[in-house]
């Protein structure tokens, strides 16, 4: 072990603490088409999923809510025809320390979903079946990914809008 320069003792990394304080859902609607519409014939379901995530300071001392949202719809690969739209916004708030600031935002939006997805999941497949189609269910999430397409996203905006014109 090496000493620190004038003695002291060598820093210490910070200890990184979260806490999933509580998990809700804030939203969610489940629409059968084909129960509505009485479909029938070959259906061939094609599932496509979004995913969105969003995030922000509680008034309290390190706390966080983070909010996923997934809209999962099936359409007939045949017709196009939806068979099932399913929205859910699903949230957790989160008591976090030791997250240095500038790796606070990544944390939010990638370590803290990946704490809510199983339960995400779990909801997904129990609303299809009780909706009366297969469980759904969801494959993993690479919320990582997601948080660098979201930061391109933004970059190119950036980039596209036009510069301000300066005021005389």
């Amino acid at each position: 072990m090496t000493d620190a320069p004038n003695g002291a003792a060598p820093a210490q990394p910070t200890q990184v603490k979260m806490q999933v304080l509580a998990q809700y859902i804030r939203d969610m609607s489940f629409e059968n088409i084909v129960a509505q519409k009485g479909l029938t014939g070959d259906v061939k379901p094609d599932v496509q999923v979004q995913v969105s995530l969003d995030a922000k300071k509680r008034p309290v001392e390190h706390q966080y809510e983070v909010l996923t949202k997934f809209t999962v719809q099936s359409k007939n690969k045949e017709d196009g025809g939806i068979l099932f739209a399913l929205e859910l916004d699903y949230g957790g708030v989160f008591h976090i320390e030791g997250v240095p600031d500038a790796q606070l935002h990544p944390f939010l939006l990638i370590e803290c979903p990946r704490m809510l997805f199983p339960f995400v999941r779990r909801i997904v497949s129990d609303v299809t079946r009780d909706g009366g189609f297969p469980p759904l269910n969801l494959d993993t999430v690479d919320f990582m990914a997601i948080y660098r397409q979201e930061l391109e996203r933004r970059a190119k905006a950036d980039a596209a809008a036009p510069a301000p014109v300066p005021q005389a």
